[in-house]
């Protein structure tokens, strides 16, 4: 019987709040991370140390990064009239992984929830609003997941959006209704992004 307040019984707790984890796998992680060599151990919580410290929003479109500005920013090549908005910095992951999409990004942090208490104040609309009056842009690609929180999101995007003369569009529904992007394959992220409709 583990002892309530012991630091076995505190990491159980902190690891089972982590997405996906329940407290059975929490239970098999701590005691797999007391069996592991001291240095492994170590590595585990330096990583996390280092990436607490070390990785930021990047300013320009908000994609958690390591460096200022982000490889997408960074890279010339892209194209700056295409920008494709998505809810978390994991959804970037997966539209890249399909090598199919040449133009830039913007993290929103979130998607709009009024029972969560996530208006349009808590997501990175603002700053969305100043990249497309800047000009460049002449076509957004909304990416939410498609889920009744990513929709409505997508909705008032195009709202806030289509009165700037910049056409709006919304990913094409090979990802499943209430799956979440990260779990998309590179085949159907393709599709989504191929197949894409105007708002």
């Amino acid at each position: 019987m583990l002892d309530d307040s012991g630091p076995v019984a505190v990491l159980i707790e902190e690891l089972s709040r982590l997405p996906s984890i329940g407290r059975k796998t929490a239970q098999r992680v701590a005691f797999f991370l007391l069996k592991v060599p001291q240095e492994q151990a170590d590595r585990l919580s330096e990583a996390i140390r280092a990436v607490r410290s070390g990785v930021k929003p990047c300013g320009r479109c908000n994609i958690l990064t390591h460096e200022e500005p982000c490889s997408v920013c960074a890279d010339e090549r892209r194209q700056d009239d295409l920008l494709c908005v998505v809810e978390e910095s994991l959804d970037v992951e997966a539209i890249e992984r399909t090598s199919r999409f040449p133009g830039r990004y913007h993290v929103l942090g979130g998607a709009l929830s009024p029972l969560d208490g996530v208006g349009p104040d808590e997501l990175n609309l603002g700053h969305l609003l100043s990249r497309v009056k800047e000009g460049k842009v002449r076509e957004v690609i909304v990416a939410t997941n498609p889920t009744v929180e990513g929709e409505a999101t997508a909705a008032y995007i195009a709202r806030l959006i289509k009165p700037l003369g910049v056409t709006v569009s919304r990913i094409a529904s090979g990802i499943p209704v209430g799956g979440d992007l990260e779990y998309a394959d590179e085949v159907t992220m393709a599709r989504s992004l191929e197949g894409r409709r105007e708002l």
